[in-house]
């Protein structure tokens, strides 16, 4: 038996007026969804426990099968190992976002103008954190370039207890009560109006507003915490396993749990990513000898976050493109399970993540339950009846059926 989750990070939604109340999974086409939808088994699951940040980090370790309960320490810690950085016991890590904000004010009165400064890209803002951990960095304070506008700053013997705020969840807003507070907070505050000071004048922000694209003026930290230690997902599953991602936090959850990470070239975290490369990809982890691939599209997320609703209806259908090519070639395989749901909820309305409950599909080669509904969506798969309140099982009922 092969299997294969195909997860669209962020697809689920709520019902937007514009599009005659129906969800973005509503609206957009879906014929390969729905055809499992249709044959399979459609159900819930919870995969942000109460009292947890609805976040990727919190959600794909449920999705994965690990209970944040026991496992979660943080965010950055579990990006920091896809980006190859060792930390010690004493160490915190934090997400280091390079940001757009206005210029207009002191600090503390700028608006979160974009929490990704225009999607810039790695080589950019590689040369900006570089001259960031030149200029501010310290023996005890270390920067490191990443993917994107994601990047890491480790901390030696620092706090883990601050108070700190995704800046994708208050895009277009004044920031002022958003800053770090609490212990550590006012070292990394001063580290973040130092950087806008660093980088407004940089010669490569100049460059990119001559351009008509915004600057990253400023770092932003959030995610912070400590190492992370995951049994590993053959122990718990007696599967070999493969993570495909264009993101370091899902390559790093797979790391820890001793997962193989595979490179597909090209791949963007967008809806211009390379689709077809990944999907390629995955059903060649499976040739080789794989028994599981996880395979993470991050697009559906990005259009969310940015409020865009006919680029997060794009990215859905190309989801499920990418489904119709899987099911194309899982057939050369004999039996395989296919698995397909968000990590959590990204409404558009509100641009950030919530921690409602997400829609999954399961069909297993051969399978014909000749649902009645024939659709895979929000509201279909709730009147399944068919619920996981603890997302971290639905791993189990995947492989076991149980």
């Amino acid at each position: 038996m092969k299997y294969l989750i195909l997860l669209g990070d962020g697809m689920a939604d709520y019902k937007i007026k514009e599009l005659n109340n129906k969800t973005p999974l509503q609206k957009a086409r879906t014929p390969h969804m729905d055809r499992l939808a249709a044959k399979g088994v459609l159900g819930t699951a919870s995969t942000v426990p109460a009292g947890y940040p609805p976040g990727s980090d919190v959600a794909n370790l449920s999705v994965m099968g690990y209970d944040p309960a026991e496992y979660y320490t943080g965010r950055s810690p579990l990006e920091a190992v896809s980006m190859g950085v060792e930390l010690e016991p004493d160490d915190v890590a934090f997400r280091c976002n390079l940001v757009t904000l206005s210029e207009e004010g002191a600090y503390e009165e700028k608006t979160m103008i974009d929490y990704s400064a225009d999607e810039i890209t790695t080589p950019e803002s590689g040369e900006l954190i570089r001259q960031i951990d030149k200029t501010l960095g310290t023996e005890d304070i270390v920067f490191h370039a990443g993917f994107r506008f994601r990047h890491l700053m480790v901390w030696k013997g620092g706090p883990a207890g601050c108070k700190l705020t995704p800046p994708h969840d208050i895009s277009g807003r004044v920031i002022t009560e958003y800053l770090p507070r609490d212990e550590g907070g006012a070292t990394l505050l001063k580290l973040m109006k130092e950087s806008y000071n660093l980088l407004s004048g940089h010669p490569l922000n100049k460059k990119r507003v001559d351009q008509g694209l915004r600057p990253a003026n400023s770092v932003w930290f959030w995610g912070q915490g400590k190492k992370p230690s995951l049994t590993s997902f053959y122990e718990k599953y007696g599967l070999k396993a493969s993570v495909i991602s264009a993101v370091d936090l899902i390559k790093g959850i797979g790391i820890s749990a001793g997962l193989d990470i595979v490179a597909v070239e090209n791949v963007t975290g967008t809806v211009e990513t390379n689709f077809r490369g990944k999907v390629a990809a995955a059903l060649d982890e499976l040739a080789k000898g794989q028994d599981l691939v996880y395979l993470h599209v991050e697009a559906p997320d990005a259009a969310s976050h940015r409020g865009e609703t006919g680029t997060k209806i794009k990215a859905i259908e190309m989801v499920d493109e990418m489904l119709g090519l899987l099911l194309a070639g899982l057939s050369q395989f004999g039996d395989y399970k296919v698995m397909t749901l968000p990590d959590h909820p990204t409404p558009l309305s509100i641009m950030t993540h919530t921690d409602k409950p997400v829609p999954f599909v399961i069909y297993t080669s051969g399978q014909d339950n000749k649902n009645a509904n024939g659709v895979y969506d929000e509201e279909a798969a709730a009147k399944s009846g068919l619920v996981f309140p603890e997302g971290h099982k639905l791993m189990d009922y995947f492989i076991h059926g149980r």
